[in-house]
C-alpha cells in the first residue's frame, strides 16, 4: 500500500462522446493477476469502467478501499455522486467528494471510521461526516445566524489590533508565537480571579478581559450544541456507547474563551496540545471560526519505539496528518479524545481568500470549561512555589496515558525551573482526589480546604497507589 500511495501517477485521458458507453460497457472486469503496486494501471481500470468519475475521486476511491481495484469499483457503482465537483484553487473554497458516500464498509457493517493516514501523507476533509469519522471532533457549519455571527466576528475585528504575542522561553531561546490572542472571561470579577490566582507557564497574566456582549451570546448557543455533539459522541463513537475513562459525566459549561487572531496566511501555530491544568482529563474545546477560513491539522500521538519511528528517526507524521478546512461561522468541537492522544495545528497557507469583513483575519473563539475543584490554591506546588501543570505523558508505551503534575517556570525567560515531578490521580469520572476525600475531610473537621498540611497528607497516599 506504500507504493501504492507514494507512486506518482500520470495523467489519464478518458474517451469522450460514443467511446465513454462503449468503454463502460466493454472493458471486462479487473484480471485477478493485475500488479497490486501498479497504482496506473488500476486508475486505468477504474476510469474504464467509471469513465464520468474524476481521477481524483478514482483515487480517493482506490484509497479508502486499501488498493483493491473490485472494491473500488463496487463502492464508486453505488456511490450517489458520480460526478464529483471540480476543485477550485487553493485560494477558495475547496470540494471534494466525501470518502463515506462511497459506502466502504467494515467487516462488521458499519462505516470505516479513523482510518489511519499512511506515513508522511495529508488527508484533506471536507464534510462533516468525515470529519467525525476520521478525527477526533466534529463540526457543525454555518452555525450562527449570518447577523449574529458578523456581530462577533466586527466585535472582535475592533479588539484585536490590542492582542499580543505570547512569548516564552524554549531551549534556553526566548520564542514569540506566531499569531496574537487575548483571554476573556465571563465576568469582571473572574477576570480579576485569573489574574491574581491563576498561572500560565509558569507565571501570571495581566490581560484577562471580560467577553464581549457578543460574546457571550454566542457562548450560550455554543453551550447547548457542544453538550448535545459530546452526547452523540458517546452513543454513536465510544464503545459500547459509554463514556471515556476519566471523561466528566456533568454538562459542559464554558466559562473562559481564548481568542486568537491569525493576520494573514503566514501566521500560524505549531502542533501542540492545549493545557489540561484547569480543564481536567479528557477535556472538551469548543472552537468557534470566525472570517478567512484557514486549515486545521490534526495528527495522532504515538509512543516512541521503532515500529513508528521514521528512518531520520522522529516521529512527526508517523501515521500521517488529517487536514479539516474551517470556513467562516463553523463550530469545531474537539471531544474528549484529543488532547490527549492527537496534536493539533493551524499550518500556514501559500495563499487566502479575503473575508468581505476580516479582510485577510482569521479570528477564533476556544471556548473552554474551567473546573473549580482544580483552581490553583488545591493543585501541588513545585519546589519554585508554584502551582504545577497538568500534563498526559505520551512518549513511551510504559507511561503512556498517565497523567502528572511538573513545573513549568521553565518558560518564564531566563529560569531554569525545578524539575518537579509528580503522579496525578483522577477517579473515572476525571475528579481529582481532594475534590470528593478532601473536601468531606475539611468540612467534617472544620479545616480549610486549602492548607498546606491536607495536601501533603493526601499526596502521600496517592503517589502510592496502584493505577
Amino acid at each position: 500500500m506504500d507504493a501504492f500511495v507514494s507512486r506518482k501517477r500520470r495523467c489519464i485521458s478518458r474517451p469522450s462522446g460514443l467511446q465513454h458507453a462503449q468503454a463502460s460497457v466493454l472493458s471486462p472486469p479487473p484480471p485477478a493477476t493485475v500488479d497490486e503496486t501498479d497504482t496506473d494501471l488500476k486508475l486505468a481500470l477504474l476510469a474504464s469502467l467509471h469513465p464520468r468519475v474524476e481521477q481524483d475521486s478514482l483515487l480517493e476511491a482506490l484509497l479508502v478501499s486499501q488498493g483493491s481495484v473490485d472494491l473500488a469499483s463496487e463502492a464508486l457503482a453505488q456511490s450517489r455522486s458520480l460526478s464529483p465537483r471540480k476543485r477550485p484553487a487553493a485560494s477558495g473554497t475547496r470540494h471534494q467528494s466525501s470518502l463515506s458516500s462511497y459506502g466502504i464498509r467494515s467487516s462488521h457493517g458499519s462505516r470505516a471510521r479513523n482510518t489511519p493516514v499512511k506515513k508522511g501523507r495529508t488527508l484533506h476533509l471536507y464534510t462533516a461526516e468525515d470529519i467525525e469519522a476520521h478525527t477526533p471532533c466534529s463540526i457543525i457549519f454555518n452555525f450562527l445566524p449570518r447577523e449574529e455571527a458578523d456581530a462577533v466576528l466586527l466585535e472582535l475585528l475592533h479588539e484585536s489590533p490590542t492582542y499580543t504575542n505570547l512569548e516564552f522561553q524554549l531551549f534556553d531561546q526566548v520564542v514569540k508565537s506566531p499569531h496574537s490572542f487575548c483571554f476573556y472571561v465571563n465576568s469582571l470579577a473572574e477576570a480579576e480571579k485569573q489574574k491574581t490566582e491563576y498561572i500560565y507557564d509558569g507565571r501570571k497574566v495581566n490581560d484577562v478581559r471580560q467577553s464581549l456582549p457578543e460574546m457571550l451570546k454566542a457562548s450560550t448557543k455554543v453551550e447547548q450544541a457542544v453538550n448535545s455533539e459530546i452526547q452523540r459522541r458517546i452513543r454513536e463513537f465510544y464503545p459500547k456507547g459509554k463514556k471515556l475513562r476519566f471523561q466528566s459525566p456533568g454538562p459542559w459549561k464554558p466559562n473562559t474563551a481564548f481568542v486568537n487572531c491569525y493576520d494573514g496566511p503566514k501566521e500560524s501555530v505549531g502542533y501542540h496540545a492545549d493545557q489540561l491544568t484547569y480543564l481536567g482529563p479528557r477535556a472538551v474545546i469548543g472552537s468557534l471560526s470566525l472570517g478567512v477560513a484557514r486549515e486545521f491539522r490534526v495528527r495522532k500521538t504515538v509512543a516512541e519505539d521503532d515500529e513508528h519511528r521514521k528512518e531520520d528517526g522522529s516521529l512527526a507524521d508517523a501515521q500521517g496528518q488529517v487536514s479539516i478546512h474551517l470556513p467562516h461561522n463553523s463550530l469545531l468541537v474537539m471531544h474528549a479524545e484529543m488532547q490527549e492522544e492527537w496534536k493539533h495545528s493551524i499550518h500556514p497557507a501559500k495563499t487566502i481568500e479575503p473575508h468581505p469583513l476580516a479582510k485577510n483575519k482569521r479570528l477564533n473563539i476556544t471556548y473552554r470549561f474551567y473546573k473549580e475543584n482544580l483552581h490553583p490554591k488545591f493543585t501541588p506546588k513545585c519546589k519554585c512555589g508554584v502551582p504545577t501543570v497538568l500534563r498526559c505523558l505520551t512518549k513511551n508505551k510504559e507511561t503512556r496515558g498517565r497523567y502528572c503534575w511538573m513545573c513549568h517556570t521553565n518558560y518564564i525567560p531566563g529560569q531554569e525551573g525545578c524539575k518537579y515531578f509528580r503522579w496525578a490521580w483522577f477517579d473515572d469520572d476525571g475528579e481529582p482526589p481532594w475534590a470528593t476525600e478532601a473536601k468531606t475531610d475539611a468540612c467534617e473537621e472544620g479545616g480549610v480546604l486549602d492548607g498546606d498540611g491536607w495536601e501533603e497528607a493526601m499526596w502521600e497516599q496517592y503517589s502510592t497507589r496502584e493505577e
